[in-house]
């Protein structure tokens, strides 16, 4: 990364910070600092679990207790036993607390208004603008994608959620029974592999090689969430299996689509793949494509 691309995100870094009160010891002038107003607002009128809390927005276990213990000790928060699992425990807000967010709200609401105030009509259209594209490009850099055990949970997820949206999107449903398979001990190192893809620890997508030696590399299982479509996470997916196939000496990789699937086909075409004549009997298939890597 060159120097005047760091030293630019630094920068904005620091505007953002000053201008929305990061650094203020009272945020909003309401007594506390910005981390316990964050989690105040957070917690939802519905309440979270705390598990999930610590995961939304990547916080240490240590340091989220003392928040909540702080909140705790204001009488805008109670933590207890979640139900029916009593093991896992559960913030809910007080009236206090449900009282505290809404003048919160109203406050944040004015912070926003006074960003855009002494701005031009004009010059307002493209902050908001700029805003939209910042925050989905910042999201889409919170997603880190890694290899992961096909039998796990998350993996098993995703894989569950790909088969649901092929139901849906398939002219006649989708069957995994009369589908090419692909076992969970053939996407294990060293047949095969599994990638998944997370944001803020939450499973949003997955791919997934076989590899078998002399033979092009299969691509199988891709999937990403509706959450997160449209932040290049398909694109950065293909890629990382791409490089995975690269390095288990693979110098061709393939795949097949049903014509449904028109992003995927779209990305696939985008990024060098050539559709070819068929190469197996997949039932669900109408395109098969090849990239020599």
């Amino acid at each position: 990364m060159d120097v005047d691309t760091v030293a630019c995100v630094r920068r904005f870094n620091r505007t953002v910070t000053e201008r929305v009160g990061a650094l203020d010891e009272s945020y909003l002038g309401r007594g506390r600092a910005l981390g316990e107003t964050r989690l105040l607002w957070e917690i939802g009128t519905d309440g979270v679990d705390v598990r999930d809390l610590r995961r939304r927005l990547g916080l240490d276990a240590g340091y989220a207790s003392r928040l909540l213990r702080s909140l705790v000790s204001e009488r805008l928060v109670v933590v207890e036993p979640g139900s029916p699992d009593r093991r896992v425990r559960r913030a809910r807000l007080t009236a206090e607390g449900r009282a505290e967010r809404a003048e919160l709200d109203r406050l944040s609401d004015g912070l926003a208004a006074s960003m855009l105030e002494p701005l031009e009509q004009s010059q307002r259209a493209r902050l908001v603008a700029a805003m939209d594209e910042v925050e989905r490009l910042m999201r889409a850099s919170l997603v880190t994608i890694s290899v992961a055990d096909p039998a796990g949970a998350d993996a098993r997820w995703c894989i569950e959620q790909y088969f649901a949206e092929l139901g849906e999107r398939f002219e006649d449903g989708f069957n995994p029974a009369i589908s090419i398979a692909a076992p969970i001990d053939e996407l294990k190192p060293p047949t095969g592999l599994l990638l998944v893809a997370h944001l803020r620890q939450r499973p949003v997508g997955c791919g997934a090689l076989k590899i078998r030696p002399g033979r092009p590399v299969e691509l199988k299982r891709m999937w990403v969430s509706p959450e997160v479509r449209g932040l290049g996470l398909g694109r950065r997916l293909l890629r990382e299996l791409e490089r995975h196939a690269a390095s288990a000496g693979a110098d061709t990789v393939r795949l097949e689509t049903n014509r449904s699937l028109t992003e995927a086909i779209a990305l696939y075409r985008k990024d060098g793949y050539r559709e070819v004549e068929a190469f197996n009997s997949e039932a669900y298939a109408h395109h098969w494509f090849e990239k020599r890597l």
